[in-house]
């Protein structure tokens, strides 16, 4: 799970529906288990922070003094905001009726498809790099990312697919996501770890640190390897990856072959 945490969270396939997938395979997806999930995503944030800890370094440290350092800081604090707004409110909500297979499989198939419509739209680019981008630049990005509360649907997928479609170049999209990340996903672990404090256990801790360690590691492999990849490929092959996935859970699903636990 570790593993499926760190090679799925950045990428636009979506870690959480891979993890309730993966969850309900290995029959892991109980309060413990979802303790375990919001562990392991921990590693993944910090190995974006480790991977970006020289820009970040500076961005803190020119805050105030800096334009640009305080243009981004004040960028990611703006498009943070509507995912946890409309996070607190419909938050249970949506993990109560929608963290189940068949939904995360048709949401992998239709961000499939949008992945494929607008990679076949012609882009016009007027955000060149981070320091470009305008404070409603970053509140379009954190709407798009909204779309991440329905399972399956790709926090990184959303955030890098609605920056292209605002202007955003394909570089800068994948890099503000990376910057969003952190707070986004800093905050709800530190929420959700709050809220099932009652669950914490020191016989969890070695489960936790190998699970950790395996999402440390792939997350910052896959991380390095994306940055590369953007510079000359687009996110089709990820559309088409989505899309016979989806299939496949539904299929199952439909016809019993595998026993998608809740």
């Amino acid at each position: 799970m570790g593993i499926v945490e760190g090679l799925t969270e950045f990428l636009p396939v979506s870690s959480t529906g891979h993890l309730i997938l993966t969850g309900a395979l290995l029959n892991f997806n109980d309060a413990r288990g979802k303790l375990f999930e919001i562990v392991i995503q921990s590693a993944a944030i910090m190995a974006v922070v480790w991977e970006f800890r020289a820009r970040i370094a500076a961005t803190l440290g020119g805050a105030g003094r800096d334009p640009k350092a305080t243009r981004l800081l004040v960028n990611v604090g703006v498009a943070f905001v509507p995912l946890a707004v409309l996070g607190l409110l419909f938050g249970k909500f949506l993990k109560a009726h929608l963290f189940n297979a068949p939904t995360v499989a048709t949401t992998f198939i239709l961000g499939g498809f949008v992945i494929l419509w607008a990679e076949r739209r012609e882009h016009a680019i007027r955000v060149q790099t981070t320091d470009d981008m305008s404070a409603l630049d970053a509140f379009k990005v954190g709407i798009a990312q909204c779309f991440a509360l329905i399972p399956g649907t790709s926090r990184s997928g959303a955030t890098i697919i609605g920056g292209m479609l605002f202007g955003l170049s394909r570089q800068v999209a994948t890099e503000f996501t990376f910057f969003l990340a952190i707070p986004t996903l800093g905050a709800a672990t530190i929420y959700s770890l709050y809220k099932e404090r009652a669950l914490l256990s020191l016989d969890d801790i070695g489960m936790w640190a190998v699970g950790m360690i395996a999402a440390f590691i792939s997350a910052f492999l896959c991380v390095r390897w994306l940055l590369r990849y953007i510079a000359t490929h687009t996110f089709v092959p990820f559309a088409w990856y989505r899309i016979v996935f989806g299939l496949v859970v539904l299929a199952t699903w439909w016809s019993g072959l595998v026993v998608w636990a809740d």
